[in-house]
């Protein structure tokens, strides 16, 4: 593969004038690492697809946080699932698994991290995305940029899938009710959409740990200097009566006043995009 790299980076330019071929190649390249070897992990458990993730370099600071508190969970609601990494170390762990993830090629990976550990039970797989509405949806992009936001990360709008969408409380919500659940959730931007369609998990008891990506103002598309969205999706948190924390080494409390400064153009003091929300003790 070193060897075709410069002839794949000369050939780009040309090829991203051409949709057909250039679809084709993104999703090539995508799927080209599925039927590797799995590759044992530092955590115990076998893994194809992430170079970084086999190396246990992916997200160290969120790794650790994620894998303490699935210590006192009992079941993983992972949402944008991908390639499975997450859901490895919940079911490495002993936990039940509830997976949500849209993309055809990386539901291949999860489907195929999970046998190579003859994970075959306490799992459950929903092919969806999840948003506000049930139906179908785009979504741009692939692997782990794939996004619910035309434009996101620069990916161009022909290259695109259309997939199942729902909403979190009409397939799983009441399921939950009674079960100490950790929410992971990695949408790449439609967080709030997400949310929206969340809010009978969101008040359920006990209610759900999360650790959600939130993007402040990496990858918006043109025209958007900071995430549109970022003050209501820490807002849906404060109303029902979560604490909002950094999901960092040294984790350190967000407030309400913080984010507003952000999202009416200050500079970004979170210092990450990756934030735990938890049931405050008073809620």
């Amino acid at each position: 593969m070193r060897t075709l790299k410069p002839i794949l980076t000369f050939l780009r330019p040309f090829v991203d004038r051409m949709p057909l071929l250039a679809n084709g190649y993104r999703r090539w390249r995508d799927r080209r690492l599925l039927h590797q070897t799995p590759v044992m992990t530092p955590f115990g458990f076998r893994l194809v697809g992430h170079a970084e993730m086999q190396a246990g370099r992916f997200e160290p600071a969120e790794t650790v946080l994620i894998r303490e508190l699935l210590a006192a969970t009992d079941i993983l609601l992972n949402v944008g699932a991908n390639i499975g990494y997450y859901c490895c170390h919940a079911r490495q762990l002993g936990r039940t698994v509830l997976a949500f993830e849209p993309m055809p090629t990386n539901l291949e990976y999860l489907r195929r991290n999970l046998a190579a550990n003859r994970w075959s039970e306490d799992v459950e797989i929903f092919p969806l995305a999840a948003s506000n509405r049930s139906g179908e949806i785009e979504i741009f992009g692939g692997a782990t940029g794939a996004s619910l936001i035309q434009g996101w990360a620069g990916t161009p709008a022909h290259y695109v899938t259309r997939v199942q969408c729902a909403t979190l409380d009409d397939t799983v919500a009441d399921r939950l009710a009674g079960r100490r659940v950790l929410v992971v959730m990695d949408i790449e931007g439609a967080e709030l959409w997400a949310l929206q369609g969340a809010r009978r998990l969101l008040r359920s008891r006990p209610q759900p740990v999360w650790v959600v990506e939130i993007s402040v103002g990496e990858h918006q598309p043109a025209g958007c200097i900071v995430n549109p969205h970022l003050a209501a999706t820490f807002a849906i948190f404060w109303d029902l009566g979560y604490e909002a924390w950094t999901a960092t080494a040294t984790p350190r409390r967000v407030t309400p006043a913080e984010v507003a400064a952000i999202a009416g153009g200050g500079p970004d003091t979170l210092g990450t995009h990756n934030f735990l929300f938890r049931p405050s003790p008073v809620a």
